[in-house]
């Protein structure tokens, strides 16, 4: 299933007026001589080569099939992400294929005919950062085949990123270190990098603290920096729209909406959408939006003036934890992004966003708050007549909501510091017949109907 031509690709400079390249097993995060950020690009000329139908028919005959590496969603598609790469280096865990989820009962309770929800969750370490840590290790592993000094793997997280890094760290047998804001994330999420015998530094600060710490740290060429900033980690989370659009018979959605913290995932979504255009695989773009938890809003305050100004704030506490970051590294990239796509940006508060995750839970999901920020901002955006009820949306779900029981149990016993609308708590009761029937009989006729 592996192709005869040649295709290659590198780090360029996102800096028009720089444009500097780096090639991929450079140890580089940033322009070495604007300090910018960086991106991978692909050798396009080559890539046109083969024709829309081509690409399609090459993609279909690989997803999901059992030929190592490209039964896996991201090294399906692996000459759009790392083309060189050994086959022998790549460390998969069989990662994309996640469902696209039809929110039929939710949709039609909120009034939208077809609304969407990727569940990036359903993977191995619970979130879709393993997209891109599945290529940042297997570089890694690749340039330490090559004589690369790297000792261990570094990076800061609010939880995911430290899980995936940990998970596919532990399985390519290279050493993982992890710092962690303390108090800051779920027990879930400290536990699973925990397990998976990563060196884990739990520091008294918060992302944002951890963030410049391990820039500071990875100056040191044997400690490899595997945050977003680096932008192998784009490469991978960028076929999560290209899985969508494959999902949907190679049509796209008019809307996404997704949730923003460090902000990566935004030019992920973004760069691979723009790919699949440039290939002539879809004809238009959709429309991305942002959503963010007013309480780490950075971004939002930035688009209320038109992206002319960006100021980092002290992020403060809030449900969505993951997103709890008040100087995303990835900002340029997706204002960039934002604005090719006709982008929004909105927030959600506490209230919004809990409320929000429970009522699509009452129709079959089990939301992480992350994805409640992003359905907060759907229910804004049809009300205010951003988003048309005869569009098609998609909502990217980018944990899976095992991860934040702790929040859910205080949300179910309304401990938490604003009316829960949909709570559901247990019925208590005497183990006696009479009890349960006069119970069933009151809570049943309670529970027929439900709304916003």
């Amino acid at each position: 299933m592996g192709l005869t031509m040649s295709y290659r690709a590198w780090f360029q400079c996102i800096n028009p007026q720089c444009g500097a390249t780096y090639p991929l097993n450079s140890i580089v995060y940033q322009c070495r001589q604007c300090q910018s950020l960086l991106e991978v690009q692909h050798d396009l000329e080559a890539l046109r080569k083969l024709d829309a139908k081509s690409w399609k028919d090459l993609f279909e005959q690989r997803y999901k099939s059992n030929q190592w590496p490209y039964g896996s969603g991201v090294w399906g598609k692996k000459e759009w992400i790392l083309p060189e790469i050994k086959n022998e280096n790549i460390v998969s865990l069989y990662e994309g294929g996640t469902n696209l989820f039809w929110a039929e009962r939710f949709g039609k309770v909120i009034g939208i005919d077809e609304l969407w929800v990727k569940l990036c969750g359903n993977t191995h370490s619970g979130s879709f950062k393993d997209l891109g840590m599945t290529v940042l290790v297997s570089q890694v592993k690749q340039m330490i085949s090559e004589g690369a000094p790297i000792k261990a793997v570094a990076c800061a997280s609010t939880g995911d990123t430290s899980a995936a890094l940990a998970t596919y760290c532990a399985a390519a047998g290279i050493q993982s270190v992890v710092l962690l804001p303390r108090g800051k994330i779920s027990t879930a999420q400290l536990v699973q990098p925990l397990s998976n015998d990563a060196l884990v530094l739990y520091l008294d600060t918060d992302f944002d603290g951890c963030m410049k710490l391990v820039q500071q740290v990875t100056e040191d060429p044997t400690l490899y920096l595997a945050n977003s900033m680096n932008s192998l980690r784009v490469e991978g989370q960028k076929t999560v729209g290209i899985e969508i659009v494959q999902q949907f018979d190679w049509e796209a959605p008019d809307v996404f909406i997704i949730p923003g913290g460090n902000l990566g995932n935004v030019s992920a979504l973004g760069k691979g959408l723009m790919l699949m255009k440039d290939l002539g695989l879809i004809s238009k773009l959709p429309r991305i939006v942002v959503a963010q938890a007013e309480r780490a809003n950075p971004l939002y305050r930035s688009y209320l003036r038109n992206f002319e100004t960006f100021e980092p704030i002290q992020a403060q506490k809030t449900l969505a934890s993951a997103i709890q970051i008040g100087n995303p590294v990835s900002f340029e990239k997706a204002v960039r992004i934002l604005r090719q796509f006709s982008g929004i940006v909105e927030q959600a508060t506490e209230e919004e966003l809990a409320n929000a995750a429970a009522l699509a839970d009452r129709t079959g999901m089990f939301n992480d708050p992350h994805t409640g920020v992003a359905l907060a901002v759907l229910l804004k955006l049809l009300k205010a007549g951003k988003i048309d009820k005869g569009e098609r949306v998609v909502v990217i779900s980018t944990a899976h909501g095992l991860k934040f029981v702790e929040m859910k149990v205080k949300y179910h016993q309304r401990q938490l510091e604003f009316p829960c609308r949909h709570a559901n708590q247990p019925i208590e009761l005497p183990a006696r017949l009479e009890a349960v029937k006069e119970a069933l009989g009151k809570a049943l006729e309670s529970k027929r109907d439900f709304n916003l």
